[in-house]
């Protein structure tokens, strides 16, 4: 799933190829990815992008006065870009392609999706606000403001572990699972941890590798092609997808938690006091 770094880096590429052309035409082609229709697609044709925004892991395409096109990528969603676009109107098929948006010059971007869960979502609306998804968003970790204490302030009173902490979108804006472990990782702190029950060197730790890590990733991701950002997303991991590999700090082998639709990977030894965490999965065969 593309997270903060990787949308963050696609708002830079799009700000560079996109701002200052025209619209010419959007064709949705994925039944289920258009999830507003007032005002319609027919609105924003014609305009031309001032700018784009990123809102957590949304993309905010402004038209000046006129509408947002806003999307979020879901879990398996990417943006292709295309100096020269297929000519013809894309039909519905059993393709990856979810949306086209052809601009006036012969040039566009596709919004893709692979699998069999269709999650991605285009709104068309008149203030970004208007997206529930965006409406509930808590303060991006870029934003201004966010410093060690109000890190600390959304922390206060969080009873669940900090893993899930940092991955609801509510709490904070743009981390997900990959980064979450990542972070951790950097924090040498165990997912399990409770949020409330940081000390405050803890939580100062736990700030610095959240910084850290999300500031190296979207430094990495800076001037890349959208196409290349997939690849270097997974290059610059260094415990998230890695089970059964050796940790790049102490050597010892990253393990993996797995739940019903994800899973979190960490080091033993980093984290975890060299106790490996009980997979609740794994714990449910052996009954």
């Amino acid at each position: 799933m593309p997270e903060l770094p990787e949308v963050e880096a696609l708002r830079e590429f799009l700000d560079e190829n996109l701002v200052g052309k025209e619209i010419a035409k959007v064709f949705p082609v994925a039944i289920s990815v258009l999830k507003t229709y007032d005002p319609p697609l027919t609105a924003v044709e014609g305009g031309e992008v001032t700018a784009v925004h990123r809102h957590g892991k949304f993309l905010d395409i402004s038209t000046g006065a006129g509408p947002h096109l806003v999307f979020h990528l879901a879990r398996a969603g990417w943006l292709q870009w295309k100096d020269v676009l297929p000519s013809g109107v894309p039909r519905p098929g059993k393709g990856p392609l979810a949306l086209r948006t052809a601009l006036t010059g012969g040039d566009g971007f596709d919004l893709t999706e692979a699998g069999t869960t269709k999650r991605l979502a285009v709104h068309l609306v008149r203030d970004p606000a208007d997206v529930p998804g965006i409406a509930r968003l808590g303060p991006d970790p870029f934003g201004d403001g966010f410093d060690r204490d109000a890190f600390a302030a959304l922390l206060a009173g969080e009873r669940r572990q900090i893993k899930g902490a940092l991955r609801d979108q509510s709490l904070i804006a743009g981390i997900g699972n990959a980064y979450s472990d990542e972070i951790l990782h950097a924090a040498r702190m165990s997912p399990y941890k409770l949020a409330a029950k940081l000390d405050e060197d803890e939580i100062t730790t736990l700030y610095e590798a959240l910084r850290t890590t999300l500031t190296d990733a979207v430094e990495r991701s800076h001037g890349l092609a959208a196409g290349r950002l997939k690849a270097e997303k997974k290059s610059g991991l260094r415990v998230h997808g890695r089970t059964g590999e050796a940790c790049p700090v102490c050597g010892d082998t990253i393990r993996e938690v797995s739940f019903h639709d994800s899973s979190l990977q960490y080091c033993p030894t980093c984290q975890t006091g060299g106790k490996p965490l009980a997979d609740r999965r794994m714990s449910k065969l052996l009954k």
